[in-house]
């Protein structure tokens, strides 16, 4: 039994969220997220929904990309993830936060005091220089522990290999074995969302993970950033 990652398809749009909403039940920090971000609930009505809306960002989206794992036995979907591929320089008009334009009122304070802080690390710590954003990596709860998560996340390792640009994801405290298996280094820094806003009794804080491409030759995030971003040595 093998699988394999592929672009994702306008078919596989609902299968895609079927896993990405599936695999963050039983993830504390995921199911708040989903909480925060859909506070409405996953009904049958939100998912038309939020299809047609997916359709029509992947009709204008320049930069992210949705890819499947799929079971090559069955040709099912078992995993998903979301990456923003940013290949060139871009202005800060460019990188503008565009909030959260799906919430009103006190649901979208909640989820822009959460999503704000990843937003603004993100331009601390790349600002408009190229680099690989997987910012959603989920495979189906029953095909968990088979590797699939592992060959996901090598996705975004070739991506940015083959373009020579650092990788970068924000883990879950449950995933950061995983990407420090697979090379990843934990930053110093990461972003911790306040107990009072996540309605949790602890903060919880967010590992921040960057794998260097091979080109670097051994340099480390920390010390390219400390250098000043230098230019690979070819």
């Amino acid at each position: 039994m093998g699988f394999v990652v592929l672009p994702a398809l306008i078919p596989d749009i609902p299968k895609v969220y079927d896993v990405y909403f599936n695999a963050f039940k039983g993830e504390p920090m995921a199911e708040l997220m989903l909480g925060v971000l859909f506070p409405g609930g996953i009904s049958p009505e939100f998912r038309e929904a939020h299809s047609k809306h997916t359709l029509a960002y992947w009709h204008e989206s320049t930069l992210q990309h949705t890819i499947k794992c799929v079971d090559t036995d069955t040709g099912e979907i078992i995993g998903m993830a979301l990456g923003d591929a940013y290949l060139k320089d871009r202005s800060e008009e460019e990188r503008k936060n565009p909030g959260i334009t799906w919430l009103e009122g006190e649901e979208k304070e909640r989820a822009e005091k959460i999503l704000n802080p990843l937003w603004d690390v993100r331009e601390k710590l790349f600002g408009g220089r190229r680099y690989i954003y997987v910012h959603v990596a989920a495979v189906e709860p029953k095909h968990q522990g088979r590797k699939a998560g592992a060959l996901i996340v090598q996705w975004g390792i070739d991506l940015g290999e083959s373009g020579e640009l650092p990788v970068y994801f924000e883990s879950s405290p449950s995933t950061v074995r995983l990407y420090e298996k697979m090379g990843f280094e934990r930053l110093k820094e990461s972003v911790v969302h306040k107990a009072e806003v996540l309605g949790t009794k602890e903060n919880i804080e967010v590992p921040l993970m960057v794998k260097m491409p091979s080109c670097a030759r051994g340099m480390t995030f920390e010390e390219w950033r400390e250098k000043g971003y230098p230019a690979w040595q070819k």
